[in-house]
């Protein structure tokens, strides 16, 4: 693979990190999340800069970007949108809601109510939503980006897990380290640079971006090793279920994505085990405490599951 063909794609990742300083992981998956066309969860507490992640990114690759702070008032007329009455014509019209946007921030989604939140389950799945008996199309490409906070805190609903499954990735930002915090506190960057951050890319390149990423070859020792750690989180004791089919596929386009950030033209075991985590960990519940698995448990899964 020509390197000529990612180059533009890692000057967003650099610019990005310029402006969430300490997190280059994060910043790659993100990335990774958004060229294998999946939508991504952001969880941890306030203040960790979930809402400047999504607004950068909207941002650096020129997409159109609506936010919404969901509040348990909520209604999901407040996201799709609201047919109103026009008497001069004696019809209806239908006024789009921010969701016909290319980027949505679903900014603390897990303070809406279900009812709310599975307003977007189809728009994540289909591309599309059903308001007032009529499908609508969503513009093209459109992601969904939603951050969370710790269900722990007051006031917060738990996502379903057919919620849960729309996303391809959950990650947590955590504290920056040390470094990286004092560049922050000495102004080095501001919540207003994302604001002057020109796009590097635009909606038009993004698609072939995509297409590129899915043309990244995957051998077929490569899906017999994707298809052992299927198996082995369907058996896993600790696990109440294991991963779906969907996961799978998502998994397999994760780890094109990674592959192609490299600039190589075929997927490594590396790659998959990179971002495992990410997509696995929100999907499988833990039998002790029915909380989502943690990443040392995938750790663990990927030292008992053999290379081929």
């Amino acid at each position: 693979m020509s390197m000529s063909t990612q180059q533009p794609f890692q000057a967003v990742l650099n610019a990005c990190n310029e402006i969430l300083l300490g997190k280059p992981q994060e910043t790659r998956l993100a990335s990774a999340c958004l060229l294998a066309g999946g939508h991504l969860l952001i969880e941890d507490l306030p203040g960790m800069g979930k809402t400047t992640l999504a607004h950068s990114l909207a941002r650096l690759l020129g997409l159109e970007f609506a936010r919404i702070q969901f509040t348990s008032d909520l209604l999901p007329a407040d996201i799709i949108g609201v047919s109103i009455f026009e008497r001069e014509h004696s019809a209806f019209r239908f006024i789009p809601g921010p969701i016909f946007s290319q980027l949505l921030l679903a900014d603390e989604i897990n303070r809406a109510s279900p009812k709310t939140q599975s307003a977007l389950l189809e728009a994540m799945e289909e591309g599309q939503v059903t308001a007032d008996g009529q499908t609508r199309r969503l513009p093209h490409p459109f992601f969904v980006i939603a951050t969370q906070n710790p269900s722990h805190q007051i006031g917060t609903f738990p996502l379903p897990e057919s919620q849960l499954d729309r996303f391809l990735m959950r990650i947590e930002l955590g504290y920056p380290d040390r470094q990286a915090e004092r560049a922050l506190l000495a102004g080095h960057v501001t919540r207003s640079s994302t604001g002057r951050t020109l796009p590097l890319l635009n909606a038009e390149q993004l698609p072939a971006l995509q297409a590129a990423v899915q043309r990244v070859h995957v051998s077929a020792a490569l899906i017999d090793y994707l298809q052992a750690l299927l198996e082995a989180t369907r058996q896993h004791p600790d696990f109440r279920h294991g991963l779906s089919p969907r996961a799978g596929l998502g998994l397999l386009a994760a780890a094109r994505a990674w592959a192609w950030l490299d600039g190589r033209d075929r997927v490594l075991p590396d790659d998959v085990q990179a971002v495992l985590p990410a997509v696995a960990c929100h999907r499988l519940r833990s039998n002790r405490d029915g909380q989502a698995a943690h990443p040392e448990e995938i750790a663990q899964l990927l030292r008992q599951v053999a290379i081929p």
